[in-house]
């Protein structure tokens, strides 16, 4: 099980190292790159290369503004691309947002929210869970275990208002 995440700058790594988490707590090897698609276009085109064909089952592509790094990694494979939009423009990421979700036709890319480093890792774990019934099982957990969390605040407030 194999993950790269990309980020286009160093700036990104805080809002794209829960991603990293989760899927190192899930057992998944995540190799972690800072290549931006406008400023080192030959080390993203090497190292997409290499994801090619050393086991990756998963690219996820952080960035801001124009953030052309998604749909680039998009057009270099046909591993599934997940792209996170990230905020720090004038735009807060709408503008990333709509560069990643707006790939045209056969070049596609899964787009979570602005910021939404971690549901691209559960994405990531998602897409991986039709393969490996060990994933599937932990993500079922984890589920369940939201539901129970879920359940137990709304006794809190029943109890806190009644």
């Amino acid at each position: 099980m194999r993950v790269a995440v990309i980020m286009g700058s160093t700036s990104d790594m805080g809002k794209i190292e829960p991603a990293v988490d989760i899927l190192k707590e899930y057992g998944v090897t995540v190799d972690v790159r800072c290549l931006s698609a406008h400023r080192a276009h030959a080390g993203l085109s090497a190292f997409i290369e290499e994801a090619n064909t050393n086991g990756t089952e998963v690219i996820i592509a952080a960035a801001g503004m124009a953030a052309a790094l998604p749909g680039v990694v998009a057009s270099m494979t046909v591993l599934p691309v997940i792209g996170v939009p990230l905020s720090g423009s004038v735009l807060d990421g709408t503008d990333a947002l709509y560069s990643i979700v707006q790939m045209p036709p056969g070049i596609p890319v899964a787009t979570v929210a602005i910021n939404g480093g971690k549901n691209a890792a559960y994405l990531a774990l998602e897409i991986m869970a039709i393969k490996y019934e060990e994933l599937k099982t932990k993500l079922l957990d984890y589920r369940k275990k939201m539901e129970a969390d879920a359940m137990k605040a709304n006794e809190e407030i029943i109890a806190k208002f009644s």
